[in-house]
């Protein structure tokens, strides 16, 4: 890889990741705010990244590894996506919104394979180059969130003002750009053969089902899927809480998860290596029961720290699980079923699992509004807390310990 290409996916990778840093972290906050919508609303409008995650294969599948160049799918993409944010960024009311929303997150889920299509296409070692060109996009998201905290369009003001609408506005003209952009990108033809059929279970990754026959497989399977319900309400409702209860400027505090995120990465390998698989998912998810405790119990005065040690699990919540299980996904499945495996838990997570999450999250959270129509969020917090706690336990008990080896 020649430092021009790798500068050129650097850029890729940093505006891709600063579209959707730049709206989904305060949408919870700007929806109910802005548009007056209610916690089933706002379920519904998360909801829309599940139904990209099921629905992206489809186009992945059935166009971008059969017909076109990824790099020309990626920037035609992102030039509708940012006429549906410009048309978000004028709405009025969630009716107007929601079905732009849609369609916008369908196509986004399908551009997260194209830039890995693209990146993939131009390494001749993806496991040492990746990592570094990666990078940039959660540099992007960081940049994004502490933005929108520089303009002030999540403080209090800013967000009785509406201003946290020019976050639709910012992520059109960025997505605009990368749109254009994407178009001087190495060439990157499909790889599919179109002389052989069609098969709905290689889009899915349904061949991968088989590995369910292993017990073990099946528990890690389940508990993935479940664990994805209590995620749901940090995504769904973690900037909202935070700009409820007053913490100034939520979405640059919430960048410290992103942060917390290149930081446990980088210790992942260390931790993998020496307490292995089973113990890495262990801490994973009781990182994510201690977080919403700490939610629950932290507060804007002397426990404010429990609050930003909380956004600051997200490194252990998310890369302790999804990084280790992906590796313990490509250990299990073999050469035969590596891509349908990793296909299966990414449908069964953000698809399936989130999907439920956020209906749950939303539910609850409509249940516990107080009259002066905020929230008792030291409450709500303590469902997923427990839910979490539940599902590690079930885990410790069920999952025999096995030895994975890391591969980066």
């Amino acid at each position: 890889m020649t430092p021009k290409i790798k500068t050129q996916l650097s850029i890729m990778m940093f505006l891709e990741f600063f579209i959707w840093g730049g709206w989904f972290v305060t949408l919870g906050i700007y929806l109910p705010n802005t548009l007056d919508s209610t916690g089933s609303e706002i379920a519904l409008a998360y909801s829309t990244q599940s139904w990209g995650a099921i629905l992206a294969p489809f186009i992945i599948g059935l166009i971008a590894d059969r017909y076109f160049n990824a790099e020309r799918i990626l920037g035609a993409l992102h030039l509708i996506g940012a006429a549906l944010m410009y048309v978000m960024y004028q709405a009025t009311d969630f009716s107007g919104f929601f079905p732009f929303l849609l369609g916008y997150m369908i196509m986004y889920m399908s551009t997260l394979a194209l830039v890995n299509s693209v990146s993939f296409n131009q390494m001749k070692d993806p496991a040492k180059e990746f990592a570094l060109v990666r990078v940039f996009g959660t540099i992007g998201w960081i940049t994004a969130g502490l933005l929108i905290s520089f303009f002030n369009w999540d403080s209090q003001e800013g967000i009785t003002e509406g201003f946290l609408r020019n976050t639709f506005l910012m992520a059109s003209i960025s997505s605009a750009v990368l749109g254009v952009f994407s178009f001087t990108l190495p060439k990157t033809p499909p790889t599919a053969d179109r002389s052989q059929k069609i098969r709905l279970a290689d889009i899915l990754g349904l061949d991968a089902l088989a590995l369910l026959k292993n017990r073990n497989f099946l528990i890690f399977f389940l508990a993935s899927v479940l664990i994805c319900i209590p995620l749901a309400f940090y995504y769904q409702h973690a900037g909202q809480f935070l700009g409820e209860i007053g913490v100034a400027n939520p979405a640059g505090k919430m960048t410290i998860g992103q942060i917390s995120e290149i930081l446990f990465l980088l210790l992942l390998p260390f931790f993998f290596k020496r307490f292995g698989f089973k113990m890495t998912i262990v801490a994973a998810m009781l990182a994510w029961g201690l977080r919403y405790l700490m939610f629950a119990y932290g507060d804007t005065g002397e426990l404010v720290f429990m609050l930003l040690t909380g956004i600051a699990l997200h490194g252990i919540c998310y890369d302790f699980f999804f990084v280790s299980g992906q590796i313990y996904t490509d250990s299990k499945a073999g050469a035969k079923y590596k891509s349908a495996a990793q296909g299966l838990i990414t449908l069964a997570t953000y698809g399936v699992g989130m999907l439920i999450g956020f209906w749950v999250a939303g539910a609850i959270t409509d249940s516990y509004i107080l009259e002066d129509a905020r929230h008792d969020w030291n409450t709500i917090w303590l469902y997923p807390s427990a839910f979490a706690f539940l599902v590690l336990l079930l885990f410790i008990i069920l999952f025999k310990n096995e030895k994975i080896a890391y591969k980066s």
